[in-house]
């Protein structure tokens, strides 16, 4: 397909940088009208990353990476590969980070070299809402150990966490494998594994602008169960697997059989003191749960 044709975010000048410590990396496949609506608010270099789409995507003042396949989240491994500052930013098409969140991310970063992931807070839609996953995170449940900025985090919203490009790199980034939907919770726990600290930091701020429509919620759902229990067979106990497995929809379950000798070749339980911290976390959202069933 010829340049002519490929879809163009915009033609404006690219906004002010306020860090060149930190890269924003923006996967994206076949929404450039989103991209478009976003990329005026990004403040650090950017890096797109389109995922094979039908048109190739256009933004002047980024550097655009098309791939030849869709590589689901771990497009995003390309971007932080080509990145060449300490730090990245992972945005979504349909995401961006308020005015200063970088450069006092970068900050955090350099006060906290034992932090390798900081997650910051999300507001959705133009109203502003809370996500609950931020309000889940800011009830902290692991408590803040010393030397983080802030509580900390077994999980995360990938549109919301800056990263230290060189520790991403070593444990892996997002495992392939799992596409999209869950992604996050197998990186955290090789992040935690490997002796990192995953922070929630509630002074960065990220605006997420989803779509109300036009996904299929249920496919997501079984992705998701999936997901959850091909990272539970690569890095969870026996009793744990069970478990998950227990609470698998069919569809679901089929999908991850077809991953089981890949899954079993690639198992590397996490530590205890992960563990632990895994269940402390589930046992939080459970409760927190039921209280919002009363």
């Amino acid at each position: 397909m010829s340049t002519t044709a490929a879809a163009r975010v915009n033609d404006q000048d690219p906004p002010p940088i306020e860090t060149d410590e930190v890269t924003i990396v923006v996967a994206t496949r076949n929404r450039a009208d989103r991209l478009a609506e976003t990329a005026p608010h990004h403040r650090a270099p950017v890096i797109v990353v389109d995922n094979a789409s039908d048109e190739p995507i256009r933004m002047p003042g980024a550097e655009v990476i098309r791939l030849r396949r869709n590589l689901g989240a771990a497009a995003r491994n390309t971007g932080v590969a080509r990145a060449r500052t300490p730090f990245v930013a992972f945005a979504d098409d349909d995401s961006y980070w308020e005015n200063g969140a970088l450069a006092r991310a970068a900050a955090l970063m350099r006060a906290h070299p034992q932090v390798a992931l900081l997650t910051a807070e999300v507001r959705i839609g133009a109203e502003g809402r809370l996500d609950p996953m931020s309000a889940a995170m800011a009830a902290a449940p692991l408590g803040t150990p010393k030397g983080a900025p802030g509580p900390a985090v077994l999980g995360f919203l990938s549109c919301a966490v800056v990263v230290r490009r060189d520790v991403f790199l070593a444990v892996g980034g997002f495992q392939p494998r799992l596409f999209v939907y869950g992604e996050e919770a197998l990186l955290a726990m090789d992040l935690a594994a490997a002796g990192h600290l995953l922070s929630y930091a509630p002074s960065l701020r990220v605006r997420h602008l989803p779509e109300p429509s036009g996904r299929d919620p249920r496919a997501r759902r079984r992705i998701e169960a999936r997901n959850r229990l091909l990272t539970a067979l690569l890095r969870r106990p026996p009793a744990t697997v069970a478990r998950t497995a227990l609470h698998t929809g069919p569809h679901a379950l089929a999908g991850t059989l077809r991953h089981l000798p890949w899954a079993l070749r690639h198992r590397r339980q996490v530590p205890p003191s992960v563990e632990e911290s895994l269940r402390l976390v589930a046992g939080a959202v459970g409760t927190t749960r039921a209280e919002a069933r009363r």
